[in-house]
Order: structure tokens, then C-alpha cells, then sequence
């Protein structure tokens, strides 16, 4: 049991770094995350508001003791990067690049899975 919960730390601590890191540059509206963000067609009021979110969804990540708000939080962080996945790939089509997503998808999904064995006790 010690050794889930040491994977489940990792998975979980790896997954909200890369979803906080990818919240700051939308949270103060970097001129970068701005064109992007436009690029694929979406409204600059987009930009911070899903930084915000991702963030949270971060924080909800890792505190202790709400289970159902960690669920909603492992939505919301996976809606958005499936979200963003489709949205690259009708506006600029397939790039080996977003490839990358897979292995960052992978870590989520292994907190998420992680998190429900440790919440049941096996």
C-alpha cells in the first residue's frame, strides 16, 4: 500500500505541475498563450478563465480530504487537454509533436486510476 501511495504522489504531483505551469502563462495573459490561443480561434477572455481553471483544478489535485471535488477536478483537467488536442488538430492538423500529450494523458489517467484504488483499499 505504501508503494501506491508513493506512485500516486508521483503520477499526481508530476500531472498538477504540468497543468500549473500550462495555467500560468494563460492566468497573466503572456502575449505568447494570447496569439495561440486566438490562432485557434477562441476569444481572449478564453485565455484566463481556462488558466484559472486549470489551476484550481491543480490545487483540488492535491489537497486532501474532498474526494468529490478531486473528481470533478480530474474532469475538468482531462476535458481541457482533450479539448485543446482536438482543437490543435482541426486548426493545424496532425504534427508529431502533440504526441507528447500521450505521455502526459498517460500520468493523469494513472493518478486518476491510482486515486480510486487508494480511496477503496486495494
Amino acid at each position: 500500500m505504501k508503494s501506491l501511495r508513493t506512485w500516486y504522489w508521483i503520477c499526481t504531483g508530476l500531472f498538477a505541475a504540468f497543468m500549473t505551469f500550462s495555467a500560468v502563462p494563460d492566468i497573466l495573459k503572456s502575449p505568447e498563450a494570447m496569439q495561440y490561443v486566438a490562432h485557434l480561434g477562441y476569444p481572449a477572455y478564453f485565455v484566463p478563465y481556462i488558466g484559472w481553471a486549470k489551476l484550481l483544478g491543480s490545487v483540488a489535485l492535491v489537497v486532501p480530504g474532498f474526494p468529490k471535488l478531486r473528481e470533478w477536478a480530474y474532469a475538468g483537467l482531462f476535458f481541457d487537454l482533450i479539448s485543446a488536442l482536438y482543437s490543435i488538430i482541426v486548426v493545424d492538423g496532425f504534427d508529431l509533436g502533440l504526441l507528447m500529450m500521450i505521455p502526459i494523458m498517460g500520468i493523469g489517467f494513472t493518478s486518476y486510476i491510482l486515486n480510486h484504488k487508494l480511496r477503496i483499499g486495494n
